[in-house]
């Protein structure tokens, strides 16, 4: 790789989102603005027996509006999202890969637990009525790379491909696999996640995780940052970001260029534990090396959208983690967690991050911690309580998982003059 293709820098081009706060990110964003909580009763099965009973979930989506029916027959869920989530985002970037060399498209998706209802459903099946009941797309419905697989199939993509697993961070992490195969030589990527575990199994799997909130209220079960923080509640859906050549998109005329992908830094704790360790200094380590790869200071960045892991333990560490990061400028920066209006959506919830920050900086206006009542006053964190309506240039992007995962992204607002490629 030349040193040029190196330090190049792909924007933003296109975003798609599914979420429990709406289906299509216009009417995502619209809700996470107003501040509408969209965590609720599990209604896909009967979770009363559960210690786990709320949820972020997707409502009103039929897969038959967004994909073809022998491909829902074929998947899961979860990639009847993600494939959602993609049309989304490549009619928002007017770009269609089949006009295009199969070759100069890729697809890169984040992926935390794969098809859990198909699975389940098949699983059933099996211990039920014996191994032939159980359905030959049992072996790749469940599969991580699933929707990466049916996303290449259904728009003819045949770039290098492929599917990053690291729980909570995927999301992030599939961005910065984006920007690796743009720097190769691919001129457009498609990256992001999403996920759908609420099922008996999987919320079980979740539930032995111990992070969980046994609330049965809705806005007492996920409260990034406040002194009530008891654990988190899962969500479904995610989103898709379309990730180009700046020089590709000026000679397509793309119809608009949201951001760059300025830096990029991921870290482990090298913890044995599920959650990372006590101490913060790797995931500052990880927002430190963010900022210098985007060659830029603390004092530059205009919000941070934090992993706001909504447990009193791991919320402390986070905001430990950003004094350590940032020094003097900790308390001045804007910090904000929307997702405890939907849920956590493992991978899916780092790449609907990165929209969010996409779209902050496209509407200047930084949405509000998602239902924060009574901000833990020894974070000494600038929590925007309200939408907060100011320019907004640079958006770090913070995301952790479990096992010890750390990641951080750097967004960056683009002057048009400067999207014809190059680097800065």
């Amino acid at each position: 790789m030349s040193a040029t293709r190196a330090g190049l820098r792909p924007v933003i081009t296109g975003i798609g989102a599914v979420t429990p706060s709406g289906i299509g990110t216009e009417e995502h964003w619209r809700s996470t603005l107003r501040g509408e909580l969209r965590v609720g009763p599990i209604a896909s099965f009967d979770a009363s027996r559960y210690a786990t009973t709320l949820a972020g979930e997707v409502t009103g989506f039929d897969p038959a509006d967004h994909i073809g029916g022998r491909i829902i027959l074929q998947t899961d869920r979860w990639t009847w999202l993600g494939m959602a989530a993609t049309g989304f985002a490549l009619t928002d970037a007017a770009y269609d890969p089949a006009a295009h060399d199969p070759y100069a498209t890729s697809v890169v998706f984040g992926a935390g637990s794969g098809g859990n209802d198909f699975g389940q459903r098949e699983l059933q099946r099996l211990w039920s009525r014996g191994r032939q009941a159980v359905s030959v797309y049992q072996s790749i419905a469940w599969f991580y790379a699933a929707t990466t697989g049916q996303a290449s199939i259904q728009h003819g993509v045949k770039g290098p491909s492929g599917v990053v697993v690291s729980d909570g961070a995927g999301g992030l992490d599939s961005l910065a696999q984006a920007r690796r195969t743009i720097r190769r030589g691919t001129p457009v990527v498609l990256a992001g996640g999403a996920e759908a575990g609420l099922t008996p199994y999987a919320l079980t799997c979740q539930i032995t995780g111990g992070r969980l909130s046994t609330s049965r209220e809705p806005h007492g079960g996920y409260k990034p940052f406040d002194r009530e923080a008891g654990g988190h509640v899962p969500a479904e859906g995610g989103a898709t970001l379309v990730v180009e050549d700046p020089a590709s998109a000026a000679a397509r005329g793309a119809p608009r260029v949201y951001a760059e992908i300025a830096g990029y830094a991921a870290t482990h704790d090298a913890h044995h534990h599920r959650d990372p360790s006590p101490d913060p200094r790797w995931y500052a380590e990880a927002m430190r090396r963010a900022l210098a790869d985007a060659r830029l200071t603390p004092a530059d960045v205009d919000v941070i959208f934090a992993d706001g892991a909504g447990s009193r333990d791991l919320d402390e560490l986070e905001a430990r983690a950003i004094h350590t990061a940032f020094g003097a400028h900790a308390e001045r920066v804007p910090v904000t967690a929307p997702q405890g209006l939907t849920g956590r959506m493992c991978a899916g919830g780092s790449a609907l991050a990165a929209v969010n920050a996409v779209l902050s900086i496209r509407d200047g206006v930084i949405p509000a911690v998602g239902n924060l009542d009574d901000p833990a006053p020894e974070y000494r964190l600038d929590l925007v309580r309200v939408p907060r309506e100011t320019p907004v240039r640079v958006a770090m992007v913070n995301a952790r998982g479990y096992g010890g995962f750390n990641s951080s992204l750097i967004l960056r607002a683009v002057d048009p003059a400067t999207t014809d490629g190059g680097t800065r």
